[in-house]
């Protein structure tokens, strides 16, 4: 390896220590290089780099050090099947949000590559689904990265994702209590997942049954504000008056 490359190389590394996550064309401008230059530089070196979603992350971060790992194998079977039900919904030239977590990146995984789209997302592992889908025009929320959760948040984005014409919203959660309503792990999800299910024509919670019952720290929806609840039993009207 040149002594030139092995510099980019460190330099990236020490930015990705720093930020966390680095877009592309950030990364370029940072190294002085094109973003052909960055992308073979990340590809020669898988046990360091991901890309993903046009962001640029640490391997270790994406390979082992968020819980989203820890809960990507609980009940893979459950959601893979609660996210067929979802997938039912999905019209083409619709824009859909989907939510983060280990249950939608199934739905962004089964969505077919010929139905045209768009795609709001806030999460790597959905990113990186969706950007193998050749008719997904994707939107990434970009912001700080939280590796927990393998999501990006930031206040700037809110306004705008009230904007976007939203025609479903597909929203997980880690607990759902009946009189509660749907709560979720990390509190800055919180205010993305509201603005998703404010601004869109129609709101789905899709989760799996073993998560009724459960409450989790970060409250952010009555299950009344869903059209309809999917699990892998199918589809179930969300309560009234929850």
């Amino acid at each position: 390896m040149s002594s030139r490359k092995t510099g980019r190389i460190d330099a990236l590394a020490d930015a990705l220590a720093r930020r966390g996550v680095l877009h592309l064309r950030e990364a370029a401008a940072l190294l002085g290089v094109s973003e052909m230059t960055v992308r073979r530089d990340v590809g020669a070196h898988p046990e360091r780099f991901t890309y993903l979603g046009g962001h640029i992350v640490s391997a270790d971060d994406v390979a082992g050090g968020y819980e989203l790992d820890r809960e990507a194998d609980s009940h893979a079977g459950a959601k893979l099947a609660a996210c067929r039900h979802a997938l039912r919904l999905i019209a083409p030239d619709d824009t859909i949000f989907i939510d983060c977590g280990s249950t939608l990146v199934h739905l962004a995984q089964q969505i077919p590559a010929d139905l045209p789209l768009t795609a709001i997302c806030y999460s790597l592992n959905v990113a990186n689904c969706l950007a193998a889908k050749p008719n997904v025009r994707m939107i990434l929320l970009g912001g700080i990265y939280h590796p927990a959760s393998a999501t990006f948040s930031s206040g700037e984005w809110l306004e705008p994702l009230g904007r976007l014409g939203i025609n479903k919203a597909f929203i997980s959660a880690g607990g759902v209590d009946v009189q509660r309503g749907a709560s979720c792990s990390h509190f800055h999800e919180v205010p993305i997942k509201q603005k998703a299910i404010a601004g869109a024509i129609e709101s789905h919670l899709v989760v799996d049954v073993s998560k009724f019952g459960l409450v989790k720290p970060a409250f952010f929806a009555k299950l009344s504000d869903f059209r309809s609840i999917l699990t892998e039993e199918g589809a179930r009207a969300a309560p009234v008056d929850a």
